[in-house]
């Protein structure tokens, strides 16, 4: 097995252990039914296994309570890719969850301190600690009165002494063996080298560990010595492929086809399988009439215009963005693929709500490419999966930060749902042990799409390239490729901050001792000097001439001026959203930064309406490694590259044409909503409309 499908299997069988262990626990030790259940978790597939099998247990013995999750960055880097995975759980979640009315808003969300404060204030609690004990630990620091009521604390992690009794190759194993997994004690597989011996729960946070530990509260450790005493084989996996009477069994099943883990023990799958407290519907079941609907607009009989690629970090403004250009007659700019980078405000498993967007208006013809999670130069040498986050932690988790992009503010699910989404199924073409059951879904990379569509342009047309994130993917495009201005006609950077004084800050607000850089350049300084000191066409638009553009009641006074469109109506919302958060709370102080980031998208779709100055100057952008002044965008007349800067524009032009053609009915929404689908999904009409009979 390789590392990362070994650990999955791991992680999966020290639930089963875990559980089975409190079962045990409960009917040896003559607990009074039902023991209060809380489960802190970092949300990875083995902890929605672990939930599923909680919620099936008979709750007159246990009685789930509450969850609690971390994030975080200092010791999870060495986590492969990031949450890509945990996101999208492989790719299932969407395709099969159904969707109910609860949903993350910002300030409005419980913190997992609120969950367990209200938890364990209430009665007597036994606690899960099935991820990192930050959050736990926490607790227990500022609630000291409260640990009279945690009667018993069982943990998922932690690597105590024994080796793997089955060494590096397995009997049954079909796949190659890394020699340097062979009987370590361990599973940090990202860099066995540095460190063999820890295990990624206590790894990610050991200071709350050791507060757990020291608690003096009764802890039952349930450690990889145990799960390594429990050889995999692939009779479980056949057994539990047999057995697939209920939704979450089969939830599960589509996990491990991906994750391709082998099971043996069968208490797993039987306990899933049984009928009480059973799902009550998967996805496509919550609907009656669902139907999968693609959307690609017949374009063949149009004069099509200058080919667009918009590069995005997937914030609120980049969003808003999008739309924008999928609004701009196909006759004047043709968008052409979109490139995710996952450097910047957002994790890459938020592709997703891009997809969404995408089939909204009618685009899902647009391929979208994913780029990398790690700054250039930031990645593992060693193992390239995982990486440093040095830039990346400066994105708050909350705030208007990493939690807010991936679900964009809590409205996310008010888009209608694209049958396209992020998968991790793949091929052995392309790197997979072995193919799984539909490698053709493959999510492409960001150098993939960029290929395709340099393929596809007509003979001497040039592509223009719009980017609103960090410049990693094309830093990238520039290091692979030769000759590039023949291909790109012209580059437009939101993004960089030419400072002028003292006053005259940027914007990493979250990083104090950089004051004048901005966060597009600042999250990849070296893919940023990789790309300003290229041969290409470079328009700038910088923070100062974005904040020209930034104001909240100028955009909402004239979107509400204009035609009701899903686009429109949408638009306002997440900009009403973003200005009530402003207004409410000092940590988003900062969400006029993503209003002035629509500017680039105006500006490349008719800057001649927006009465622009622009002036060239010698520009260079620091990247030494000294956080204090990494992204920071200078004028060096000796050593810059002239580039074209945006200075000024016509602010109320710019709100006016930004307003005016979203409410145009050219080019608008196929479907509104998330509310217009379910509608259809389950009105028996809508399956003759959609079969044409």
């Amino acid at each position: 097995m390789r590392g990362t499908e070994r650990v999955a299997v791991s992680c999966s069988i020290w639930l089963l252990l875990l559980t089975v262990t409190v079962q045990i626990s409960l009917t040896e030790c003559g607990a009074k039914p039902p023991r209060r259940i809380l489960v802190d978790t970092d949300v990875v597939a083995d902890d929605v296994f672990a939930l599923l099998y909680l919620l099936k247990f008979n709750r007159s013995l246990i009685d789930l309570k509450g969850t609690s999750t971390f994030g975080g960055c200092r010791y999870r880097q060495a986590v492969p890719r990031g949450r890509l995975y945990t996101d999208t759980n492989y790719g299932i979640r969407r395709s099969f969850l159904p969707q109910g009315c609860r949903r993350y808003s910002p300030l409005r969300q419980p913190t997992a301190q609120q969950v367990m404060i209200d938890t364990i204030s209430k009665g007597p609690t036994t606690v899960f600690l099935i991820g990192t004990h930050t959050n736990f630990a926490i607790f227990l620091m500022s609630n000291p009165q409260l640990k009279k009521n945690i009667e018993h604390i069982y943990v998922m992690g932690g690597g105590v002494r024994s080796k793997s009794p089955i060494g590096c190759c397995p009997k049954d194993a079909n796949t190659s063996c890394t020699p340097t997994e062979c009987g370590v004690r361990g599973n940090l597989f990202t860099d066995y080298s540095s460190n063999p011996y820890a295990e990624f729960n206590i790894f990610g946070d050991p200071f709350a560990a050791y507060q757990v530990v020291h608690s003096g509260i009764p802890v039952t450790l349930v450690p990889l010595d145990a799960t390594n005493t429990i050889p995999t084989d692939e009779k479980f996996f056949e057994a539990f492929e047999q057995n697939q009477h209920t939704y979450e069994a089969q939830y599960v099943l589509q996990t491990l086809k991906i994750i391709r883990g082998i099971w043996r023990d069968n208490q797993f799958y039987a306990i899933l399988n049984l009928p009480q407290h059973t799902g009550r519907f998967n996805f496509t079941t919550e609907f009656p009439y669902y139907k999968e609907v693609v959307y690609n607009p017949d374009l063949a009989k149009k004069k099509l215009g200058k080919p667009v690629i918009f590069d995005m970090d997937m914030s609120a403004g980049d969003f808003i963005s999008l739309i924008y250009l999928l609004k701009v007659p196909v006759e004047v700019l043709n968008l052409k693929a979109i490139l995710v980078s996952g450097t910047g405000w957002a994790n890459v498993a938020t592709i997703d709500i891009i997809y969404d967007i995408l089939h909204m208006m009618g685009r899902d013809d647009i391929p979208v490419g994913r780029g990398d999670v790690f700054a250039l130069g930031q990645s593992n040498p060693s193992f390239p999966a995982a990486g440093d986050c040095k830039y990346a932690k400066a994105i708050p988790q909350g705030s208007g930060g990493v939690m807010d992009s991936d679900t964009l503010y809590g409205l996310s699910r008010d888009l209608p749902r694209s049958p396209r989404r992020y998968t991790a199924e793949n091929s052995v073409k392309h790197g997979a042990p072995r193919d799984t059951d539909h490698p053709e879904l493959r999510q492409p990379l960001a150098l993939e799409v960029w290929q395709s569509i340099t393929k596809s342009v007509d003979p001497g047309s040039k592509i223009t390239v719009l980017t609103n994130g960090p410049l990693t993917n094309l830093a990238h495009i520039v290091l692979s490729e030769k000759n590039l201005s023949s291909v790109i006609l012209n580059v437009y950077v939101v993004g960089g901050h030419i400072s002028y004084g003292t006053k005259d800050k940027g914007n990493v607000f979250s990083v104090p001792s950089n004051a004048y850089a901005e966060f597009n350049m600042f999250l990849d300084p070296t893919a940023a000097k990789t790309v300003l000191t290229s041969e290409l066409n470079i328009t700038i638009i910088p923070l100062e001439v974005q904040r020209q553009v930034c104001s909240f009641p100028d955009s909402l006074r004239r979107l509400k001026l204009s035609e009701n469109t899903p686009e429109a109506v949408f638009t306002r919302r997440l900009l009403s959203r973003l200005h009530r958060l402003q207004r409410k709370h000092v940590r988003y102080q900062h969400m006029g930064t993503f209003l002035g980031e629509i500017l680039g998208a105006v500006f490349l779709a008719g800057d001649q309406h927006l009465n622009p100055t622009c002036a060239v100057k010698p520009v260079k952008v620091l990247a030494t490694g000294d956080l204090s002044k990494d992204g920071q965008t200078i004028i060096d007349e000796k050593h810059g590259k002239p580039v074209n800067i945006v200075e000024r524009v016509n602010s109320q032009k710019y709100y006016a044409a930004f307003a005016n053609l979203l409410g145009q009915k050219l080019q608008s929404a196929v479907i509104g909503s998330f509310e217009e689908q379910k509608k259809m999904w389950s009105t028996p009409t809508y399956r003759s409309l959609v079969s044409g009979s």
